[in-house]
């Protein structure tokens, strides 16, 4: 495959500002993923659009679903938090928080969202389970993987994910669903490419190796600049921001430790 990155449009997508720019751009981004999974002879469904909300008003996200959006993804649990209140009366709005998680916020991750993107320790697994217990609830989370080797990337080494997923099950109101990783932001499409095939490989071994990883259907790997190519190495969801809503005006190191690759 030579499909090429997107990343030179980072900071430069235009901005959405009417319902009919929104619909446009959903209606873009789904199309490149329906053509992406066919390039691979997979079934475009297979595909789930997570659009990510963050520094995006109460106002824009409302456009959002009035163009359709039943579903938003945010970095930071606080701001996920403040949308989901004051946007209580959008009932079938749902929530998932796709950043780095501190464990004196796991419960308004335990509150509001009803998917949880970034788990990398047994600290906040324990503090997520303990507040979760408390709301009277359960929250399908997806174990964050640094397939790029990165130290300024969080999650998981690969090679320590199995032992990980093994202490899991202690924790009854985690539902584990699969992984989640951030590339590299390069225009070197076949370097960004690897570290998607890398958590694909990594969860096909942990579906033999770990007990209860047969549960690990999701993939949750692509963002604005390469989420092509990120279908056609078996991504099941894609979080994408910019190239739905415009480029942000917050930069990046706000929402992602420093050299992070951008939604």
């Amino acid at each position: 495959m030579d499909t090429p990155t997107r990343h030179e449009q980072h900071g430069r997508w235009p901005q959405a500002t009417t319902l009919d720019d929104l619909e446009r751009n959903l209606a873009a981004v789904r199309a490149r993923i329906a053509a992406a999974a066919r390039r691979v002879g997979r079934d475009p469904s297979g595909v789930r659009l997570l659009p990510v909300s963050k520094t995006r008003s109460e106002a824009e996200i409302r456009l959002a679903y009035a163009a359709g959006c039943r579903e938003l993804g945010e970095n930071k649990p606080q701001e996920a938090f403040r949308k989901w209140e004051a946007m209580a009366d959008l009932t079938d709005l749902r929530w998932s928080v796709i950043g780095h998680l501190q464990t004196n916020k796991a419960k308004l991750v335990a509150r509001c969202a009803r998917e949880f993107q970034a788990l990398d320790s047994l600290r906040v697994a324990t503090a997520l389970d303990r507040r979760l217990q408390i709301e009277g609830r359960t929250l399908d989370v997806l174990v964050q993987v640094n397939t790029s080797g990165e130290a300024s990337k969080y999650g998981l080494a690969p090679d320590a994910t199995a032992a990980f997923l093994r202490a899991l099950p202690a924790f009854a109101t985690l539902r584990v669903r699969g992984l989640m990783t951030l590339a590299l932001l390069s225009a070197d499409a076949g370097r960004v490419r690897h570290c998607f095939v890398r958590l694909r490989e990594l969860r096909d071994r942990l579906r033999h190796d770990v007990a209860d990883a047969a549960a690990l259907s999701e993939l949750s790997m692509g963002m604005s600049g390469d989420y092509e190519i990120a279908v056609e190495e078996g991504a099941t969801v894609v979080r994408v921001g910019q190239a739905i809503f415009g480029a942000r005006a917050t930069p990046d190191s706000d929402y992602w430790p420093a050299a992070a690759t951008p939604t």
